[in-house]
């Protein structure tokens, strides 16, 4: 088959892959123009590293990924430990130890695997025609393309999606998390916390987060709760936002974590949306992916990992399946649909109880961190990963 995709972040390019690893002529389109990823860097828990495994990429993903051996919280007010645990029941659990990398490096990495030849950046989807017979993709330099089948991996704004929903009884609507993320690269410093641990500080229901990426660098990411829409310009404003918010904190931690960003060099603000859970996510030859079909918050680490579930199923349903391209694709979305709307749901129940949104269940979080000796994050992070279709079958496409 000839496949358009459309999108080349993490979803887009995993499924390109996956298809042309079963022999199909797949091109990729993205509206970027360069390699500029929206986040500095991702959660790869074992679900999604299984997938970038599954697709011959295990070792160089693993040189991206930082050591991340133990999880902490501290009280942001005065850094006392809350708990400390080590991860290693998750890699013993699931057969496959997690890895924090910086979004970027897994975006080339994957760009590169898919062959630079095959992607083409500055082109804007703008038009779907599907015949019943080929899918014509038409973009905003009124160039086109033709293939056996579209799949859209275009994001949370994606066009593809409101065409696959046209017809559907209700449209998905994005919904604001009530939160904005700021978070970027800092160099590894062991007064922020330890170089082999994920660290957290909490405390009025906002979060300072660190996890170590490969290039002795730390991810960061902090949420602040706040309305949507609030003015931000990254050359005027830089860290104003986050001293106002966590400069009062008393961790010694957080302070040295606000001195280390330095916003020319690495902040990005994101306003944090989902989408309620949907389960139309094709129309014909045409199918969805990614943030398009399950827009998520960030507070289970599930994004990147749901989209590189949606490949790993996409690629196996092609692989097994002989009935067209029609019955495959909703046989993908009767595999998906499902799990990705509950990981979005459990994510946005997360956020509600991490962010202060109801004050006495945040409470009582912070008061349950104070007892944790790990089983509990463990048995949730677990849970997560549990039900991901890469723990089912494996080797299909080997």
């Amino acid at each position: 088959m000839k496949v358009l995709v459309i999108g080349a972040g993490v979803g887009g390019t995993s499924a390109a892959l996956a298809l042309q690893r079963l022999g199909h002529d797949v091109v990729v389109y993205d509206q970027m123009r360069e390699n500029k990823p929206v986040g500095a860097a991702l959660s790869l828990w074992s679900n999604g590293v299984k997938v970038l495994n599954w697709l011959g990429l295990g070792d160089a993903v693993a040189a991206l990924g930082g050591r991340m051996d133990l999880m902490a919280y501290y009280d942001g007010h005065t850094g006392e430990q809350m708990c400390r645990f080590s991860l290693d029941p998750v890699t013993t659990q699931t057969g496959q130890r997690p890895y924090p990398v910086a979004r970027a490096d897994l975006q080339a990495l994957l760009m590169d695997a898919v062959g630079l030849d095959r992607i083409r950046l500055g082109m804007r989807l703008t038009g779907i025609d599907d015949d019943g017979t080929t899918v014509t993709a038409t973009f905003a330099d009124g160039s086109t393309d033709t293939a056996d089948l579209l799949i859209g991996a275009d994001g949370a704004r994606s066009f593809t999606r409101d065409y696959v929903t046209a017809d559907a009884a209700t449209r998905p609507e994005r919904t604001y998390s009530g939160y904005t993320n700021f978070n970027g690269l800092v160099p590894i410093d062991e007064r922020i916390g330890p170089a082999d641990q994920w660290t957290t500080y909490v405390a009025e229901g906002k979060r300072c987060a660190v996890m170590p990426v490969a290039g002795d660098r730390f991810y960061f990411f902090v949420d602040v709760p706040q309305p949507a829409g609030l003015p931000y310009d990254r050359a005027a404003d830089g860290k104003a936002p986050l001293e106002a918010a966590f400069g009062g904190w008393g961790a010694p931690g957080v302070r040295a974590l606000l001195d280390a960003i330095d916003p020319a060099a690495s902040l990005n603000r994101v306003e944090i949306w989902d989408i309620d859970p949907f389960h139309t996510w094709v129309r014909g030859r045409v199918a969805i992916l990614g943030d398009a079909a399950h827009n998520t918050t960030p507070d289970i680490g599930q994004g990147a990992c749901s989209a590189l579930e949606d490949s790993f199923a996409l690629g196996i349903v092609f692989a097994t399946n002989t009935l067209g391209i029609e019955d495959s694709l909703r046989r993908y979305q009767d595999i998906r649909s499902t799990r990705a709307g509950d990981l979005v749901l459990r994510a946005r129940k997360r956020a509600h109880e991490t962010h202060a949104f109801d004050p006495a269940a945040t409470q009582a979080w912070y008061d349950g961190l104070r007892r944790e000796d790990g089983t509990g994050v463990i048995r949730g992070i677990v849970g997560n990963i549990e039900g991901s279709p890469v723990n089912l079958g494996g080797g299909i496409l080997a």
